[in-house]
């Protein structure tokens, strides 16, 4: 019986794999985006990094809300519903193209916030729950990871293919129409899936006054770890997007000036690296604990970004991606963007890693937890736009001091605040 649920749970999870990789893809879309419409609009770093802030930010709102929604009616409909909401984002910002509005383009990428905070909401219990749990979901939560990996890792190559020279958000009217295309082919296929709804879970009021006293947010390491997940997701976001703006910004306003296609699959060796670290996160994640693995990582993150601040601008050759020939070659960058794209094998872990050592002990609250969680996503649209501004304020370098000071309390986490104080608390039923 255990052999049959099993290969009857292998489509579920070829379909959870593709919707990781549709978050990352139209998630990374914003990067761009971000680039052009600062041209466009003749914008500061910090509100070329709105549209990235309302696609994070819709999180907050969403969260608690999709995880009512999983539990109400399903993970299909959920996962339907996400994908018809996410077409009508990227829909809302084409229109912003079309009329010259950029105000209409952050409501377009609020909307598709919505949308991969109800995609998040889906696959994530779900391949947990489908791999039993412990390390097993473990790891298929971090092979997940790695598609949606590779969705980031090809954003940037065929963004700026795509995209090409374009100075408008209409000039980018191919990647929107792939966008718009793939939602639509997602929802076909979803449509035609038997998707197993074995793990929804109905709320039972609580047994007795002594257990309503109690939630997820009682337990002390728990709110240390959504702190993290909030600090990661700017960590992840802020590091790549600000080193786009750097790239592209012109010499006389603290940039390098290099090409938009060229600076795109720069950013990509980043996210290629996140992709490389996950699939090794997930194979070495039955033999090293969380906390191992966090306190690694956010180490070497740190040494990586105080040397790409500190070292001198020497040249090394990095891969770059050439839009009008569509071929790889090398390009010139300082030796402190490749430092801070190396930093993608650092960030790679840390999200599982922190999911791990904050969920601990929480026994009956873990899916509450889960819908937190998803809330402090929102970071990735908060911390990059307070990098933005630093970077106004000062320089591009100088602004990833916001991001050592991250990463330390990363590393304060994984050694003192993922400990459980609250083991007196009855997490079963």
């Amino acid at each position: 019986m255990e052999k049959r649920e099993k290969k009857n749970y292998t489509l579920p999870i070829i379909i959870m794999f593709a919707l990781f990789f549709m978050i990352a893809f139209v998630t990374g879309l914003q990067n761009p985006l971000g680039v052009i419409v600062k041209e466009q609009f003749n914008l500061a770093n910090w509100q070329s990094q709105l549209g990235n802030a309302a696609n994070f930010i819709a999180y907050a709102f969403m969260g608690l809300p999709a995880g009512m929604m999983l539990q109400r009616i399903g993970y299909k409909r959920t996962a339907l519903t996400a994908v018809a909401v996410g077409f009508i984002g990227v829909a809302v910002i084409y229109l912003g193209g079309r009329m010259e509005s950029f105000p209409i383009y952050i409501m377009g990428a609020f909307i598709g916030g919505f949308s991969m905070c109800m995609l998040n909401t889906v696959v994530n219990p779900m391949l947990n729950t489908i791999g039993g749990g412990g390390n097993r979901g473990n790891q298929l939560v971090q092979f997940g990871g790695s598609f949606n990996s590779l969705g980031a890792t090809i954003v940037p190559v065929l963004g700026g293919y795509l995209m090409g020279s374009g100075k408008t958000i209409e000039s980018t009217s191919p990647a929107l129409w792939l966008a718009m295309g793939i939602f639509l082919l997602a929802f076909v296929v979803l449509y035609l899936a038997n998707i197993p709804e074995p793990f929804v879970v109905s709320d039972k009021p609580a047994g007795n006054r002594g257990e309503a006293r109690y939630s997820a947010l009682s337990f002390r390491h728990f709110i240390l770890g959504i702190v993290g997940i909030f600090i990661y997701v700017g960590i992840e976001v802020g590091i790549p997007n600000t080193a786009n703006l750097y790239m592209t910004s012109p010499a006389e306003h603290g940039g390098l000036g290099i090409a938009e296609s060229t600076a795109g699959m720069v950013v990509g060796i980043y996210w290629l690296l996140m992709l490389c670290g996950r699939l090794i996160g997930g194979a070495l994640g039955a033999k090293f604990s969380s906390k191992a693995m966090l306190t690694s990582v956010s180490v070497l993150g740190a040494l990586l970004v105080v040397l790409a601040m500190l070292l001198p601008e020497v040249s090394v050759k990095m891969p770059a991606f050439d839009s009008k020939t569509f071929t790889f070659s090398l390009e010139s960058v300082p030796v402190n963007v490749m430092l801070l794209m190396l930093c993608g094998l650092c960030t790679s872990v840390m999200w599982g890693s922190i999911f791990n050592l904050a969920v601990e002990g929480l026994g009956k609250y873990t899916s509450m937890a889960s819908g937190i969680f998803m809330v402090m996503v929102c970071g990735g649209g908060v911390l990059p736009v307070i990098q933005g501004w630093i970077a106004d304020k000062s320089n591009y370098i100088d602004s990833y001091w916001l991001i050592v000071a991250c990463l330390l309390y990363l590393l304060f986490y994984a050694l003192v605040g993922s400990k459980n104080v609250n083991r007196n608390i009855p997490v079963e039923d």
